[in-house]
């Protein structure tokens, strides 16, 4: 195993007494410029920060010194946008990443039957259509005619799947987006193996410095709440993790809420609302746009946003004290959602007194950002969105679909940001994986996958975009007294890369990988 990839888990019970860290390149979030300084750690929590030349009396008392260099010290980077269940899938029941034929996939589902559960649907992942012979269409069903089972992509946009797991959960390859799977995803949360998934899950995040989550859960969690009840209590959580409901199998269930946010009420979970889709996507033209699409003339949806139970569902949720994310991909629905929020709960200053937001925001409307603004909106942006795509099929389909000048309106991060919206990031994980690195090529740079880039003027500076996973991300979760910037007295929750941002090229920065982590003062991942 390389330096890399070698993760330390500390228990708490090792925590250094003084644990200090100097670096050319501290970056408080407190503002916008770093320094040449130091961050003392005593316990679980930043005891000093300051510039190196005051550092002398922390050297004499640490019992940890970690000579950094150049490398950035910034405060632990937070995701506002995960699930669990969906990246569960990625390595969920037989591995189809070299199975190349039906009759090799019933061979590997049999052994995993074998080692699951025996009321257990089968599963798998890595499924490769386009390198997979079938012999028999009707094999899975010959072999299982009353098990259910699925096996997914990579992207788990495609599945192969049996008749008895289309009886049982309601969908196929057609449509198998995660809205979808929720009867699935109820079964497969209860597996035993799915609490080691978790700290799975939690090293592959700490080992990218996230330090705190904003994670989707469909409903009631399906019971996995008491996983994660488990968890904290055996202190075996290296993230802070603030959960949200997603109705998908239900409506908005507020007792629910109200139950879960008196049961986590501790230093690494928590309860704050609710989160929603409206519209999808502009490719499709099922993003809500405010002028027609040009691919449909005089159409501005091809499928209606439920608009009435967004609105009830919302009302409720403010009314009750919670918070309500909605998705939002085109102008039309950016705009209908704004207006939506500015008729909930405000306080003095005439902002949201629950903080509602926008999740996505890919085709906004200059003006809605300005209203978003005064109302103190929280937007949750994807900013290595681009990396998915190469710049020309990007600007052929924004062509296609709007036409004229409209796309100078895409990722338009730098007027949410002028309009003093709270920018936050997340990745829609698993759909993207954690990276401040790549965040800063596509979100700073404008960048795409083959490096060509677009609406440069649209994106955030580096010092922002640090800002936005750090500082913005914690206001996000309601956590800014005790996290998001290095300040004495807060939570010790540092993540360091492997160089310092503002004295590198972009393209450089793209290559900067994470070499510490630290979670409630306890080194969680270490590769220096």
């Amino acid at each position: 195993m390389t330096s890399r990839n070698r993760k330390v888990m500390i228990s708490v019970k090792e925590r250094q007494g003084c644990l200090l860290l100097l670096s050319d390149c501290v970056f408080p979030s407190t503002n916008l410029k770093p320094i040449k300084g130091f961050v003392a750690i005593e316990g679980n929590r930043i005891a000093a920060v300051g510039p190196k030349s005051e550092c002398g009396p922390w050297k004499n008392k640490a019992s940890q010194l970690l000579d950094l260099g150049d490398r950035l010290v910034c405060p632990g980077f937070t995701d506002v946008h995960t699930f669990f269940s969906g990246w569960a899938l990625l390595s969920l029941g037989a591995d189809f990443s070299e199975v190349y034929s039906d009759a090799e996939g019933v061979t590997a589902l049999k052994k995993f039957e074998r080692e699951a559960p025996k009321e257990s649907a089968l599963f798998g992942h890595g499924w490769k259509p386009d390198h997979f012979k079938v012999t028999d269409p009707y094999l899975l069903d010959r072999v299982w005619p009353d098990k259910p089972v699925v096996v997914f992509t990579s992207d788990r946009g495609n599945c192969w799947i049996n008749a008895a797991a289309r009886r049982c959960y309601g969908f196929g390859p057609e449509k198998c987006y995660a809205e979808m799977t929720w009867k699935m995803i109820r079964e497969y949360l209860q597996l035993p193996c799915m609490k080691d998934k978790y700290k799975e899950y939690m090293a592959m995040l700490n080992a990218r410095g996230v330090t705190t989550i904003k994670e989707m859960s469909f409903d009631n969690y399906y019971g996995f709440t008491n996983v994660m009840d488990q968890l904290e209590k055996e202190d075996a959580l290296t993230l802070r993790v603030s959960m949200m409901s997603q109705p998908v199998g239900e409506g908005i269930n507020i007792e629910y809420g109200k139950t879960m946010k008196k049961r986590f009420q501790g230093p690494f979970v928590s309860f704050s609302g609710f989160n929603r889709m409206t519209d999808r996507s502009v490719p499709s033209s099922m993003a809500e746009l405010i002028e027609p699409y040009k691919s449909h003339p005089g159409c501005i949806n091809t499928v209606p946003v439920e608009w009435e139970l967004i609105e009830q569902e919302t009302h409720l949720a403010d009314e009750n004290g919670f918070r309500y994310s909605l998705h939002c991909q085109g102008d039309g629905a950016i705009r209908h959602t704004v207006n939506l929020f500015d008729t909930c709960q405000k306080d003095e200053r005439g902002r949201l007194k629950n903080r509602h937001a926008i999740t996505d925001l890919e085709y906004s409307n200059p003006t809605d950002l300005e209203k978003f603004g005064r109302m103190g909106g929280i937007a949750e942006v994807y900013a290595q969105i681009q990396s998915l795509d190469n710049r020309n099929d990007v600007l052929d389909m924004i062509d296609r679909q709007l036409g004229g000048d409209r796309g100078v309106n895409y990722w338009n991060r730098r007027k949410m940001w002028d309009s003093g919206v709270v920018v936050s990031c997340g990745t829609d994980l698993p759909l993207l994986l954690p990276s401040v690195p790549e965040s800063i090529w596509c979100g700073c740079g404008g960048r795409f996958a083959d490096g060509g880039a677009y609406n440069r003027q649209n994106m955030l500076s580096i010092a922002e975009m640090l800002i936005a996973w750090t500082r913005n991300g914690q206001y996000n979760c309601y956590n800014e007294d005790r996290l998001g910037t290095l300040e004495p007295g807060k939570l010790a929750d540092i993540a360091v890369l492997s160089g310092n941002v503002f004295r590198r090229s972009e393209e450089e920065i793209r290559n900067f990988k994470v070499d510490l982590t630290i979670s409630d003062g306890r080194i969680v991942y270490e590769a220096l």
